[in-house]
């Protein structure tokens, strides 16, 4: 299974990297955890891009332009009660956003830019990119 990964994610690279939402179809079409794609394209020495957060992989981070997530113009209150909610030492999981995003019926970014705007951390990128 090793080979066929890998295959895949070479012929799924844009500009010579991995977006984030490719990996997750990876993952999916593989039957396999979506830490397993993103540890495949590190030992590639692949990077992942365009993380479905806003977070990374959009720029050069050098000039500030690797990370697309914006503070929103006012806060939603059942959003941020369910980051709150799920917090812990001031930090959620990627896979928590998600799932809060998913039963909210917000974008995945909705859900970051409203942590970051909380103060809370976000951990453990479920492509184990952070």
């Amino acid at each position: 299974m090793g080979a066929d990964l890998e295959k895949e994610i070479r012929e799924n690279l844009r500009d010579g990297k991995l977006p984030c939402a490719v990996a997750w179809r990876i993952a999916e079409r593989a039957g396999v955890e979506r830490r397993a794609v993103g540890e495949m394209a590190d030992r590639l020495d692949i990077r992942i891009s365009h993380c479905q957060l806003g977070l990374f992989g959009y720029g050069e981070k050098r000039l500030g332009e690797h990370k697309i997530v914006k503070q929103p113009a006012s806060l939603d209150s059942a959003l941020s009660d369910a980051i709150r909610a799920a917090a812990r030492d001031g930090k959620v999981t990627c896979a928590q956003l998600f799932e809060i995003a998913g039963r909210l019926g917000r974008p995945p970014m909705d859900a970051s830019a409203h942590a970051e705007a909380l103060g809370v951390k976000i951990a453990q990128c479920q492509l184990g990119c952070f």
